[in-house]
């Protein structure tokens, strides 16, 4: 997940008539002008959630003299990866269905230093009385069979336009450095290209995950103990 936008370039793109079946290059170019403003609220939601975590991080670094965060990353989803979900998921293929049956077009994702910061800062923005939680998933109490670590929540988060507030959902990773590194790299040893990944392989990427956790563990332990 990089830190960035929805580009200019897929508005540029040639292949968005086929991916909106257009009739006409003039009903094509209206589609992509809505679903480039669909786009940019789920922009302005991320926005939205990355200011809350930066806040919640400011005044926690102020009470406790350290900061909870490490790094704040987020994306939108490429046209070709929503119409592949959509397509996949058998759901009708418009920009309503888009925004009724997706919930990870907008994604955040909090790299945190300890485990207790994931759980507190989840309960933080879960407190505040615009954060509406629509589905949560702790992949921290209960790990993938792989081994993956991370807490997801579904949020729907308000948007104020010139004229209008809108609702957007945002799906949030929150992880330690620890369990952002193991997931990093098995992505990228994972999906390799042309790779075959034998039964031994995706064991070992499992110990070092049970590894990962123990550090988690062991360096939440002793933040408790420097009272941190």
């Amino acid at each position: 997940m990089s830190k960035g936008i929805i580009k200019e370039e897929y508005l540029k793109d040639p292949r968005l008539k086929d991916f909106f079946d257009g009739e006409t290059s003039d009903w094509a170019k209206q589609k992509i002008q809505e679903y480039s403003k669909l786009m940019a609220y789920y922009k302005c939601a991320m926005m939205e959630i990355e200011t809350k975590f930066n806040v919640l991080n400011e005044d926690y670094s102020l009470k406790h003299e350290r900061n909870p965060i490490s790094s704040i990353k987020y994306r939108l989803k490429t046209p070709f990866s929503i119409k592949e979900k959509m397509e996949r998921k058998g759901f009708p293929f418009s920009l309503e269905s888009i925004e009724k049956n997706l919930n990870d077009i907008a994604g955040v994702r909090v790299v945190c230093s300890f485990p207790h910061d994931v759980y507190a800062l989840a309960d933080a923005l879960l407190s505040q009385d615009d954060i509406v939680l629509i589905e949560k998933k702790d992949y921290i109490a209960n790990p993938k069979k792989n081994g993956y670590r991370s807490l997801h929540l579904i949020v729907s988060v308000p948007i104020f336009l010139a004229h209008e507030k809108r609702r957007m959902k945002v799906e949030i990773q929150l992880r330690t450095i620890a369990m952002d590194f193991w997931a990093t790299l098995e992505h990228q040893l994972y999906y390799k290209k042309d790779t075959t990944f034998t039964t031994e392989m995706m064991e070992e990427l499992a110990t070092c995950a049970h590894m990962s956790a123990e550090l988690d563990a062991r360096m939440d332990a002793l933040r408790e103990r420097a009272q941190v």
